[in-house]
């Protein structure tokens, strides 16, 4: 896990974005006129909140309950902060499967345990698999549709299997003999995983002598080493067997457990503040994105508001790349399907892209993928080793076919628009143009408030293509690339495509979860299939190398991921609107339009917003998490004034019209806030 060490946020600070937002603990005093209706009614709200006012927006951003820390991969990154303002802050760090084997033998366990009381409860019920997973278990049941009061039933039936404190006993038997056991019992489904086992013997565990699975384990020593209070019951869900449509629907409960009651209370704090962060929820809410069944799942439609957020996030990544010398592009939706035959696609991504559509005689395929295009583009003329390197990028659309049970808000559709960009570079100029996108990287992540990350260096699968010096080149390359960079990095051995080494950087939000996003991909591949070439200083024609990389990933899931970083609370340079003005009554209303227009010509994002009593207004904003607001009654249209409160800073006095929109200006443009 990095830590960047350019801008990085005091640690109390650690989850707010902005690299170079700044809080003060103490909420400024009051420097409104007391005569003025508006600051009179600010003033009287502010007195009832003025203690608590920090500690409320710090609520909302979930300073109170969590914290983000750096971490490395072994260990989750979320830390909870169980305690009160007053008192110390305690953390309970939770640990993971793979930085606790207890934790993992713990969890599969409970899933055992979990499928006995199922039996014990609804005797008809066959039994499939129960795997441990990220934050706990689950296992899939052919039974009946269960119900929360039914997951209450077989949870307490838990609690007397543990309290019982029966052995796990390990057991090996032939397959002939497990072969005999399951018929005796009739678990077709068990059936089916013993003729998928290549082993000829056959592990069995045993809680007591009570129940039994196929298993080859690990598991704890006996039911009494789980902490009756460290597990629950979560869900149940509707799952096909072996994730087949034309297989059985079976019913999947999933569980949790931990190692003690209080990892279970700071995983259960997690979850519920996740929950408050949902970008599907807070979509909705805040009207920035939707989801239409009429048009089709997974197509998303970005409202005005979520729209402006787009354009700002594109207007920054097009600045920063033009910057760094890369050439933007735009290409065609739709292409020939022969071109997807010639990159391969048709061979190995068929399962993902839709069907053919015949134009003229011709097959046509929507993309699923950017690449053949910047290809076609730097094969439209010759070039020198005098050109390289060669830089292109697109925020291009893209379709991939997803079953509609995978589909997930922002971040799992079948229509969206990466970050993608391509260079083309000759053998060595690998390392220079690799640090160059670490670089680039890292402004562009550290503008939206992201500066903690794992890093993963994938390297040559059995399976590849291109010889041994360019793959040792190009893996050398992304090595020194990274220690000149001066990032920690993981090996993966083995772990790259059969077309070159790569990059994989998961990003930290404020929950401490990490996202996929940045990838960096050397390929080999491409320019050999569609044989791209360049004139060396030999006047010999020579393959460049290509490079693929994306920062963000999709436009689509980094948008979800910023709206549960922030909590939909953008900070002031991202907000779709960055001020309201809100008037008394109605007569200052001509006054407020005035003020509107002159921010909005100084562009800043301003509205206003009228016919309700003030303080329905001021809490309008606060849930649509407004930052700015500039209350106008009789006093401030008379001083030509506006009576200011920040989400950020609190009450902020009386200020003209002028100062207001250059401080905004300036906030705004420098990543600040007011």
């Amino acid at each position: 896990m990095i830590a960047l060490r350019r801008m990085a946020l005091p640690s109390s600070h650690s989850l707010f974005a902005s690299p170079s937002l700044h809080l003060s603990p103490n909420p400024k005093p009051s420097l409104v006129s007391p005569h003025s209706p508006a600051s009179t009614f600010i003033s009287k709200k502010l007195a009832e909140k003025r203690i608590g006012f920090f500690f409320l927006h710090k609520r909302r951003h979930g300073f109170s309950a969590i914290s983000a820390v750096a971490t490395d991969s072994s260990q989750t990154a979320v830390v909870l902060d169980k305690s009160s303002e007053e008192a110390p802050k305690e953390k309970v760090v939770l640990p993971t499967n793979k930085s606790s084997e207890t934790l993992l033998r713990i969890r599969h366990t409970c899933a055992h345990v979990m499928a006995m009381a199922v039996q014990k409860i609804f005797p008809e019920a066959k039994v499939t698999i129960g795997p441990w997973i990220e934050n706990g278990f689950y296992y899939d049941f052919d039974v009946e549709p269960l119900t929360d009061k039914d997951l209450k039933r077989i949870k307490k039936e838990m609690d007397r299997i543990i309290g019982r404190n029966l052995p796990l006993i390990r057991e090996e038997v032939t397959r002939d003999e497990a072969q005999r056991r399951i018929m005796a019992i009739n678990e077709p489904y068990k059936m089916e995983i013993l003729e998928s086992i290549k082993e000829d013997l056959i592990t069995i565990y045993h809680i007591g002598n009570e129940w039994w699975d196929l298993c080859a384990g690990p598991h704890v020593e006996s039911t009494g080493n789980i902490s009756r209070k460290a597990v629950e019951l979560e869900s149940v869900a509707g799952a096909y067997w072996r994730g087949d449509t034309d297989k059985p629907m079976l019913q999947r409960i999933y569980g949790t457990a931990w190692e003690n009651e209080e990892q279970l209370s700071a995983y259960l704090h997690f979850k519920e503040e996740a929950k408050r962060r949902d970008h599907r929820r807070l979509g909705q809410d805040l009207d920035l994105f939707s989801i239409q069944d009429e048009a089709g799942g997974g197509l998303v439609f970005w409202h005005p508001k979520g729209a402006i957020v787009r354009h700002v996030i594109e207007d920054a990544w097009k600045k920063i790349h033009i910057g760094r010398g890369y050439d933007l592009l735009y290409t065609p939706h739709v292409a020939r399907a022969d071109l997807w035959s010639i990159s391969g696609h048709l061979d190995f991504y068929r399962e993902n892209m839709y069907d053919q559509m015949k134009i003229e005689e011709e097959l046509y395929q929507l993309r699923p993928m950017n690449c053949p295009y910047h290809i076609l583009v730097y094969k439209r003329k010759p070039h020198s080793y005098r050109d390289f390197p060669i830089r292109v990028a697109e925020l291009g659309t893209v379709y991939r076919y997803e079953l509609s049970g995978s589909l997930h808000g922002l971040f799992r559709v079948r229509g969206f628009t990466q970050d993608d960009a391509h260079i083309f570079c000759l053998d060595d100029q690998i390392k220079d143009e690799i640090r160059g996108v670490l670089d680039l990287t890292e402004e562009i992540l550290l503008q939206f408030g992201f500066n903690k990350y794992e890093v993963n260096l994938s390297t040559r699968p059995e399976k590849a293509v291109g010889s041994d010096d360019i793959w040792e080149k190009a893996t050398c390359a992304l090595k020194n690339a990274l220690d000149d960079k001066g990032w920690s990095y993981q090996l993966d051995e083995g772990g790259g495509a059969f077309y070159g080494p790569k990059i994989d950087l998961k990003i930290e939000d404020a929950l401490g979860r990490k996202w996929q996003c940045s990838t960096i991909q050397v390929d080999f591949n491409l320019p050999q299939r569609f044989d791209i070439t360049y004139v060396d200083s030999n006047s010999e024609k020579k393959r460049p190398i290509m490079i693929h990389r994306a920062v963000l990933g999709s436009l689509e899931r980094f948008f979800g991921v910023l709206i549960e970083h922030y909590a939909g609370d953008f900070p002031l340079w991202l907000s779709p609107i960055q001020a309201r003005v809100l008037p008394v009554t109605d007569t200052q209303l001509e006054y407020c339009n005035e003020v509107t227009r002159r921010m909005k010509a100084s562009g800043i994002r301003a509205e206003v917003c009228s016919g309700e009593r003030l303080p329905k207004l001021i809490r309008n904003a606060e849930k649509q998490k407004i930052p700015l607001m500039a209350v106008v009654g009789p006093k401030e249209v008379e001083t030509q004034t506006l009576t200011v409160r920040s989400r950020f800073g609190g009450e902020l006095g009386t200020m003209k019209i002028d100062d207001f929109i250059s401080r905004t200006a300036f906030a705004a443009e420098n990543r600040t806030f007011l």
